[in-house]
């Protein structure tokens, strides 16, 4: 069933003067400029529930037609987070002994990445991120997605975004192909993985690699036309 379009008032914007719009922006990009990848996390337990707020953030992201064609599959089991490891560190060996190409291989190398995976299994929560190219609609017809890799990856920003305020680092970990993830995590067909989040505490000593610090300015990444 086609729904028809029923406009409701704006429920909750909040303007602000441009002073507090600077100072709200200044602090947003304060906070953002802290968040970091890490690869060494600590096996401390981290609440569910924090999670699960994190996801609701998530949820509210924009989306082709509203279709919300996302799935987070979260993972804390550690039976099934060794089999995660397993199956990737597969993939990665592959890749690193040159599958993957040596120009890839040496984009790779100011970062200190390898084949072993071990914080698949110590960081206590994976969310494999998965996007739908089709769904079942509230009144149970499937339907198209629309524009599904933009509205995935937009989602998984904010998820990011709000793992770091609420307290934790994040992996982004992408083992190519990841289509292990729909049999472990009992995903259909008709979803594919898009990125294996990896969350938690860092551990302690976690370092990073310098070149992750160097980021473009300004002037690199955008362009006013006024």
């Amino acid at each position: 069933m086609i729904r028809d379009y029923e406009p409701i008032p704006l429920p909750d914007f909040e303007e602000k003067s441009p002073e507090a719009m600077r100072a709200e922006a200044e602090r947003f990009r304060a906070v953002m400029a802290r968040r970091h990848t890490i690869r060494e996390f600590s096996h401390r337990p981290v609440p569910r529930d924090i999670i699960e707020t994190c996801l609701r953030t998530a949820g509210t992201a924009p989306s082709g037609a509203n279709h919300q064609p996302w799935h987070f599959a979260v993972i804390g089991n550690p039976a099934i987070k060794s089999r995660i490891r397993a199956e990737a560190e597969i993939e990665e060996k592959a890749f690193y002994a040159g599958k993957g190409g040596e120009e890839w291989l040496g984009a790779l190398r100011p970062l200190g990445t390898d084949a072993g995976k071990p914080f698949l299994e110590v960081a206590p929560w994976l969310i494999a991120v998965f996007g739908a190219r089709n769904s079942v609609s509230a009144d149970g017809v499937i339907r198209k997605n629309y524009y599904v890799p933009e509205s995935v990856s937009i989602a998984t920003g904010f998820l990011i975004a709000a793992l770091h305020q609420a307290g934790l680092a994040t992996l982004t970990h992408t083992p190519s192909p990841m289509g292990f993830l729909n049999e472990i995590c009992r995903r259909p067909a008709n979803e594919k993985p898009y990125i294996l989040l990896v969350t938690g505490y860092p551990a302690e000593g976690c370092t990073i690699p310098k070149y992750a610090t160097e980021k473009k300015p300004l002037a690199e990444i955008s362009s006013f036309f006024v």
